[in-house]
């Protein structure tokens, strides 16, 4: 991988670079079609992921209860999935959420607190989600908006191609209404021309495994929408909230300092007039369905391109919305409607179908959970924890609490940090530290929504106690005791004689059909190009030690009878330009697994790379442990250089990390002219029992 600060690979120690500097260049970062032909989209358990983001939506939609909502889209997603009825955001802002999300860290750990933070400058090395799924093979694409602002255009590493996104056009709210019914078709609106967009690019990448991240504007502010779906709905369908004042005894912090009242319909700041507020919640609605119509769309392409059977459907909004609750609008206030977001999550033939959950989730697990469902390995440095055990047995017990937090501008004091949990029955918040300008509490079971902070209540102050020392305890005190259920699918496509573990004999397959174009076993064509090749070893490669039995690689012996072929595949993978990253991984665990080995007799190997070059690595085995010193001579028996190695374990030294290496200078620094030389490995074991190994062979430096 190139040596850029943002996208290395945090969780491995790549030998790549070292071992095919001749050979495999620098750009490698990018997935290069021509040599990594289309994956075919029904290999077995490897899933596609559409990953569908809406913006500013709550939870208003038919399969969360809502039986006047018109959704029937989204709720065929939920009937063939899982539904989580308490899933929270972790910043109720767009792109503190997004970002959360999208890098599967946390607020406070990639330093986004407001819609200008970029995560690409305050995190470089964070590997985002996409970008994780673009270095295990699979074609990543964006359609909308899907990372907020400025890492929208600036991320390039994390999409296969650019982003498909029209630029934001900003209006003048003191000339436009907040909200308006349009004589318009679908498509002459920007989410109608996204979902138009998804449709053509699924048709494109049908053949591929792909990531496709589609995100919808609406039902952001202004709520402009088709005719047509104002129409779907009239004023019998909506209710007021049931308040239209701060909770009694909250702080004035808690309130959302972002008025409605910028609107040429809107003259007074909130609370509005009940008509005012029933009018916009219809408005809302309709966006709502609007884009529930585009969502089936999307679906219908893919079951069109037979592309659902083999399809995870996640689909969620950034956070949550009031809608007049507590005399709010919008989002930005640590209370529950602010906070609760839609997330439902469609696992082709998943065990329990139609479900809904109450386990507490939040926003930051999706990335892990993808992860686990697709069977790629999940970052150490990811603040989630991945869902798929939830999905399997909706009922087991999960997290104790959900995490959020929100920054606000406090005049004099400054900087004003707000941190809140969800638990079963509570939502606790802190603003400032220890609650220096405020606590909340909310008891969910007798005040479901939200109208006393109970937090100054005598008969409190021991729960107020326990509650504060368990959010200062964070995220992770508040995990599953068994978090080791992963989702697991019943074969790897990797592995490619299905005896649940990647390995050696996997490797011999495809090896031994390369040049193949018609096999008796097709997994071994791994690309589905028609033909077996090195690509396709190293794609298994980078696959080494996964298992159905866990999702974390574990070690694969090599026999030493297989030492030659591995460094037979590693001299052909020389030959390859231009790669993909997951194609470096699998140079990288071939490398690990040549020098894993324990040779049963010492040799001495010719050196490499060239000859038209004095620098040279000098490549041995060793069968038992040993001090290793090189002497370096010239034609006449002269001693050019001596190397002393030093201590070295039984083992394969033959890439350019291990191998002894040769700077082509004799000891006064000099470099050495063209001509015959000769250099001699000499290795004191140290092991008494066994004897002193050298051994000699001749070399040529040319200039």
């Amino acid at each position: 991988m190139e040596q850029n600060s943002r996208h290395k690979l945090s969780s491995c120690s790549y030998t790549r670079r070292d071992f095919l500097t001749t050979s495999l260049k620098a750009g490698a970062a990018a997935f290069t079609t021509g040599l990594i032909p289309r994956f075919h989209a029904h290999a077995e358990n490897r899933y596609n992921v559409l990953f569908i983001i809406v913006d500013d939506l709550r939870p208003l939609l038919g399969c969360y209860g809502n039986a006047n909502m018109h959704t029937p889209n989204i709720d065929r997603i939920a009937q063939h999935g899982t539904l989580f009825n308490r899933a929270y955001c972790q910043f109720p802002v767009c792109n503190p959420s997004r970002a959360s999300v999208l890098t599967g860290l946390r607020p406070n750990s990639i330093h986004v607190h407001n819609n200008i933070d970029n995560f690409l400058q305050t995190v470089p090395d964070a590997i985002s989600l996409p970008h994780h799924f673009k270095i295990h093979g699979y074609h990543t694409h964006s359609v909308g908006k899907v990372a907020h602002g400025s890492p929208a255009w600036e991320d390039e590493q994390s999409w296969s191609v650019p982003i498909w996104r029209e630029r934001f056009i900003s209006i003048d709210k003191a000339t436009s209404p907040s909200w308006l019914a349009l004589n318009v078709d679908d498509d002459e609106l920007q989410d109608g021309r996204i979902a138009k967009a998804t449709g053509e690019v699924l048709t494109e990448i049908k053949n591929q495994r792909f990531f496709l991240a589609v995100g919808f504007n609406k039902p952001h502010l202004p709520f402009y929408a088709p005719k047509r779906y104002f129409d779907v709905y009239n004023s019998q369908d909506f209710v007021l909230p049931a308040d239209s004042d701060l909770p009694k005894d909250a702080p004035h912090i808690a309130s959302n300092l972002k008025a409605l009242h910028a609107y040429k319909d809107i003259s007074t700041a909130p609370p509005l007039p009940d008509e005012k507020t029933l009018e916009l919640i219809h408005a809302y609605a309709a966006n709502i369905s609007y884009i529930d119509a585009q969502v089936g769309r999307i679906h219908n392409q893919l079951d069109m391109l037979n592309l659902t059977e083999n399809t995870v459907i996640v689909f969620w909004g950034d956070h949550g919305f009031h809608l007049g609750e507590h005399g709010l609008w919008r989002k930005n206030t640590l209370f529950e409607d602010a906070l609760l977001s839609p997330l439902i999550i469609s696992i082709p033939g998943q065990k329990f179908p139609d479900v809904t959950t109450d386990s507490l989730v939040e926003l930051i697990d999706i990335y892990p959970t993808l992860c686990d469902i697709c069977q790629i390995p999940i970052p150490e440095e990811v603040e989630g924890l991945s869902m798929a055990p939830v999905i399997t047995e909706p009922s087991i017990p999960w997290k104790t609490a959900a995490f959020s937090q929100l920054r606000r501008s406090a005049g004099d004091s400054g900087i004003v940090d707000g941190y809140t949990m969800r638990t079963e029955q509570y939502r606790y918040t802190e603003w400032g530290n220890k609650g220096s300008h405020g606590i909340e509490l909310y008891d969910y079971y007798n005040d479901p929504y939200e109208t006393v902070n109970i937090a100054h209540r005598s008969e409190n102050k021991d729960l107020i106690e326990q509650l504060s020392i368990k959010l200062k305890a964070g995220w992770q005190s508040a995990l599953p005791e068994n978090t080791n259920n992963n989702f697991k699918p019943t074969t790897l496509i990797w592995d490619v004689n299905s005896d649940g573990i990647v390995d050696m004999q996997d490797l011999l397959l495809v090896s031994n059909n390369f040049g193949s174009e018609n096999t008796a076993n097709p997994r071994v064509d791994v690309n589905k190009d028609g033909i077996v090749n090195i690509i396709d070893l190293l794609l298994i490669a980078a696959h080494l030690g996964e298992t159905t039995n866990g999702s974390s690689p574990s070690t694969v012996p090599l026999h030493t009878s297989y030492i030659n072929q591995v460094e037979k595949w590693l001299i052909e993978a020389q030959k390859l330009e231009n790669t993909s990253e997951i194609v470096w991984d699998g140079v990288s665990k071939l490398e690990i697994l040549l020098n894993s080995a324990h040779p049963k007799m010492s040799i001495l190997l010719p050196n490499y790379p060239n000859p038209f070059n004095p620098e040279t690595w000098i490549p041995f085995d060793l069968h038992d442990d040993a001090h290793v010193i090189i002497h370096i001579y010239n034609i006449n028996g002269e001693t050019v250089r001596k190397l002393n190695i030093g201590y070295r374990t039984s083992g394969i030294y033959r890439t350019k990390t291990e191998a002894a290496y040769w700077d082509g200078k004799n000891t006064y620094g000099e470099r050495v002219s063209t001509g015959i030389y000769f250099y001699t490995l000499t290795a004191q074991y140290t092991n008494k029992i066994a004897d002193q190994f050298n051994a000699t062979r001749k070399m040529v430096i040319a200039k």
